[in-house]
């Protein structure tokens, strides 16, 4: 297994990891109260600022260069997550427009974010295995 394959495998890991705790705890406060009265700010940044801490010491480190194969394979995977992550903003515009509560708007947006880094990660790893 190449680094760069090491480094996707680890940044969806985390990718996962985090959005699993993050969603397990918002799911826990949901009954019985109101989307829109939960206090989701907070756990929200403690996942966000973990996601980026986790990866920045997760991530395998190497000085060597990347050759041009992780190059493309790592070009391809960007440009496949980019239509996950175009078509959750759309969702998140489209209810911000109808004027959803921020709950969902935010949760969304998140949760697109995780879907493009699993789409991404899956579309190389993909690549990585089957060859590009």
């Amino acid at each position: 297994m190449s680094l760069e394959e090491k480094r996707v495998w680890s940044y969806a890991a985390v990718a996962l990891a985090v959005a699993a705790v993050y969603f397990a705890v918002i799911l826990a406060r949901l009954p019985g109260a109101e989307a829109g009265e939960l206090s989701y700010v907070r756990p929200m940044l403690v996942a966000i600022g973990a996601g980026i801490v986790l990866n920045m010491l997760a991530a395998p480190r190497s000085t060597e260069p990347w050759d041009e194969r992780d190059a493309r394979i790592r070009r391809r995977g960007e440009h496949i997550g980019f239509y996950v992550l175009a078509g959750g903003t759309a969702a998140a515009l489209a209810l911000t427009l109808a004027q959803s509560a921020h709950f969902w708007i935010a949760n969304t947006l998140y949760l697109t974010f995780v879907l493009n880094a699993l789409t991404s990660s899956a579309a190389k790893i993909a690549a990585y295995r089957r060859g590009f």
